[in-house]
């Protein structure tokens, strides 16, 4: 038994007793909302709160671990006892470099993280610098994409638990790779939100997933404190190298100092303490500049934003696809836009939005490598009605043209796990909710909406069905055979030139000339000596560059002129 200090913030409540494995204990309110509590624990005692007469044993809002799921008592875990060999990581800039999106619990047949591990050997070989792992917090139910986090402070217990964390990030560190963490702080999930129940957690406004959080409301700085404190947990005590922020676009913020701002100063705070530089990357829908520039500059200062207009770009271009948010989208003009401009909505009208949208990006200040370009995302192709994947619909061609116009550009560049080989399991939306109504309601709430959007409901599959689950599965059985190794190689040579290729790691967009045959469909972007050319068209292009093939999908012909065949690229080191 050793002496352990208890705390939670509980403002709501008259009475909070600590309940140590089925022992109730009294806890002394301070009057700042906090209850406290000194009570001797064995190392492996479950604890949780009891709130005024309610039986319910609810568990720690901070918990580190939940050993029997999130509706359960918590137990104490402790980042002290981690023995951690990455003493001389001295971390990675994420500008410019190659991020490897990934789920745990598809991402290997045993879904855990320690299964992970035993394939970050073939992430060095690829070539890639980080892995970015979707949410790791607790969460209803054995299996999820984990975007309904209720306890933001714990790693979900059956891909093995905060230990398992660790082991993780050190593996990834022994090898040179960082690791960004995926935090979900716009919204809790539906199955184990017991917050509201301690204090003014969320606010009266709501957004697609859920109920807003209360960030700038009345009795709002402690939530945010538990935000922020949240956020820099994972990147103190876990070792992360920075986050992934979930949809800061649905973070309703009307104080005069953003709260991305705050958590941007404090983890600047937290690097300079590391010695190691430490990034945060928005899903932003705003297409605002503000998102990334620096805060003595008036920004918000993350160090980097995704950019679904480059990923819809080069998509549309690609696959011919126009619905949905796709409608703007399609010609090489729209694709040369936005790749020379970042975003294709900077205060321009959007037919999906109904309604202007963006504004211009300074391409004279801020670098291209603070927007991230990307081909596939966990939401491209798991918010299609069956989680189809490109591969699934273009021919490997397609497939290599995606990849050289998003890996040869100037952006930092993202994949997501099987796409280098063009892996045939799709990556549909899942849950396990245990609460049978919640269960149907997902189920029912996901056909309709894919209804409302042209899709034939009878063809989504049902998210709490297993098979949904394990269909989404990577098959590593793939990566040898031909088709999926020779797709995989182009993924490693192109990985490579932005390692080795000076011209590729320009980030200044007013460097990037970009061309175009809309007729003949061609199009090439100019990296300094390097040319990207590539034909989205099914017939042979000649385009006007010439010079040695660096590499290529196909077999350019070079002359006065380089002939392409139908949905190939080629990089050549053009004369002067």
């Amino acid at each position: 038994m050793t002496e352990h200090d208890f705390a939670v913030w509980a403002p709501l409540p008259d009475d909070v007793r600590l309940d140590v494995d089925g022992t109730a204990h009294p806890m002394t309110r301070g009057d700042d909302g906090w209850w406290r509590a000194t009570v001797d624990v064995a190392p492996d005692a479950r604890y949780g709160f009891l709130l005024d007469d309610d039986p319910k044993v609810l568990p720690d809002p901070r918990s580190a671990r939940q050993p029997d799921g999130v509706h359960e008592r918590s137990a104490l875990w402790d980042p002290a006892t981690v023995q951690w060999n990455d003493g001389a990581w001295r971390g990675l800039s994420i500008e410019g470099a190659v991020i490897y999106e990934l789920h745990v619990g598809t991402f290997t047949a045993d879904g855990t993280l320690d299964a992970a591990v035993d394939r970050l050997d073939y992430l060095v070989e690829l070539g890639v610098q980080f892995v970015e792992l979707m949410p790791v917090n607790a969460f209803g139910g054995t299996h999820g994409w984990g975007y309904d986090g209720v306890l933001w402070y714990a790693v979900h217990e059956p891909y093995g638990g905060p230990d398992a964390l660790a082991r993780f990030v050190d593996a990834c560190h022994a090898r040179g790779l960082g690791v960004l963490i995926d935090a979900v702080f716009n919204h809790l999930g539906p199955s184990g939100n017991y917050l509201p129940k301690y204090g003014p957690y969320l606010s009266t406004g709501s957004n697609p997933w859920g109920e807003s959080i209360n960030i700038s409301g009345p009795d709002s700085d402690e939530v945010r404190r538990y935000i922020i404190d949240c956020a820099l947990r994972w990147m103190r005590d876990f070792h992360a190298d920075g986050l992934r922020l979930d949809a800061v676009h649905a973070l309703v913020d009307t104080t005069a100092v953003h709260i991305l701002e705050e958590l941007s100063a404090e983890t600047d705070a937290l690097a300079t303490e590391l010695g190691r530089p430490l990034s945060l990357i928005a899903e932003s829908d705003l297409n605002d500049p503000r998102m990334i520039t620096p805060r003595a500059q008036g920004g918000l200062g993350m160090t980097a934003q995704w950019d679904d207009d480059i990923h819809h770009a080069i998509h549309g271009a690609v696959s011919g696809e126009r619905q949905g948010y796709y409608g703007d989208f399609g010609t090489l003009e729209t694709l040369a836009e936005t790749l020379r401009h970042g975003y294709f909505h900077a205060g321009t009208y959007s037919s999906f939005r109904h309604r202007r949208h963006g504004r211009p990006l300074d391409t004279a200040t801020i670098p291209a490598t603070r927007l991230l370009a990307y081909t596939l995302t966990h939401d491209q192709v798991g918010n299609r009605a069956i989680g189809d994947r490109p591969s699934q619909n273009l021919d490997g061609g397609q497939l290599a043209v995606k990849a050289a116009l998003a890996l040869g550009s100037p952006y930092t560049a993202m994949l997501f796990m099987g796409e280098e080989w063009g892996s045939s399991s799709p990556f549909q939306f899942f849950s396990s909710h245990p609460e049978p109504d919640l269960a149907r309601a997902t189920a029912e709430g996901r056909k309709a909406e894919f209804a409302e959007h042209g899709w034939d409901a009878d063809e989504v599959p049902d998210p709490q069905d297993p098979e949904t689950f394990l269909r989404s599965k990577l098959n590593w059985d793939e990566v040898t055979a031909e088709k999926h190794a020779r797709l995989l190689d182009v993924y490693r040579g192109l990985i490579a030139l932005r390692h080795d290729e000076p011209d590729m790691a320009n980030p200044w967009l007013d460097d990037l000339v970009v061309e175009f045959d809309e007729e003949a469909r061609w199009l090439v972007m100019h990296r300094g000596a390097l040319a990207v050319a590539c034909n989205l068209g099914e017939g042979e292009a000649r385009v006007p560059v010439t010079g040695e093939v660096v590499l290529a999908w196909g077999e350019p012909a070079v002359a006065d002129a380089t002939t392409l065949p139908g949905h190939s690229f080629a990089i050549l080191r053009t004369v002067k």
